[in-house]
């Protein structure tokens, strides 16, 4: 059974573009259709519109059709950012 805080990483995990169902299924166990079923349930009736909208034919939320092999973005500057402070340049 699944806990307050499980549901809400879920829930941000659903609505991140390059996160896979399949990382979903490796940590909480829950397939694609339960996923979509949990955001059914806990979503508002605009935000599930929304959200599905969004996840529906995505190729990122698939490991199998994504054609990229990095899982996150690097943003160039990354060195330069330190405690939430974007260096003076």
């Amino acid at each position: 059974m699944l806990n307050e805080v499980d549901i809400d990483r879920i829930i941000e995990m659903a609505w991140e573009d390059r996160t896979p169902f399949d990382a979903i299924l490796i940590q909480f166990g829950l397939k694609e259709q339960e996923v979509i079923a949990l955001m059914r349930r806990e979503l508002k009736p605009s935000s599930w519109r929304k959200w599905r909208e969004r996840v529906q034919g995505r190729t990122t939320k698939h490991l199998a059709k994504r054609t990229f092999t990095e899982g996150r973005h690097k943003c160039s500057r990354q060195r330069a950012i330190s405690g939430n402070k974007v260096s003076k340049r």
